[in-house]
């Protein structure tokens, strides 16, 4: 399946992995934290590193804080992003219910090079804001996304933080025919 979604493609994995799951995921959703902390490890190590599996990572933001989290990460230097992503999701509990999200966002964008200037910049990008919540148009009117997170595999939409064996059983199939598995 062809992912057409608005904005850059921020993917994990080979671009001719046999298979690639398209992670809708809101940045204040304790639920995607879950997934990225404790289970997409595990898909890494298991599908990722050894060339089956693709996660291209899209956009889903459920309120204005994780909106604008989105927006911090899109303005990550290339390579940082996965890096910054990683770490807002890790520390989640702490800059999403902070009483100042937008001081404790420009704390964490330092820890990948995005100084005050550029943190500003980026905040305030009217057509990154807009490029966003178009993405999550696009992932809500093409495949019906309510919640988060909501992973599309196969042109297929399972909705949560699936633990591993969940997606050993989704992938296997799938990774059967093509010598992958």
């Amino acid at each position: 399946v062809q992912d057409q979604a608005p904005g850059p493609v921020r993917a994990l994995g080979a671009e001719d992995a046999p298979v690639t799951i398209i992670d809708y995921s809101s940045l204040t959703c304790p639920h995607c934290a879950k997934f990225h902390n404790e289970i997409l490890p595990a898909l890494k190590e298991k599908y990722i590193a050894t060339g089956k599996v693709r996660l291209v990572y899209r956009n889903f933001p459920l309120d204005n804080v994780a909106h604008k989290a989105a927006m911090l990460v899109s303005c990550a230097s290339e390579g940082k992003y996965f890096q910054l992503l990683d770490i807002l999701f890790a520390r989640q509990r702490n800059w999403a219910a902070s009483e100042n999200p937008r001081e404790a966002l420009a704390k964490l964008g330092k820890m990948t090079g995005i100084d005050e200037k550029r943190f500003e910049a980026c905040i305030n990008d009217a057509d990154l804001a807009n490029l966003i919540l178009e993405e999550r148009l696009y992932g809500q009117e093409t495949y019906k996304i309510q919640s988060t997170p909501t992973f599309i595999i196969h042109g297929e939409t399972h909705v949560g933080a699936l633990p591993i064996e969940d997606f050993d059983g989704i992938l296997a199939p799938l990774l059967s025919g093509t010598g992958a598995n």
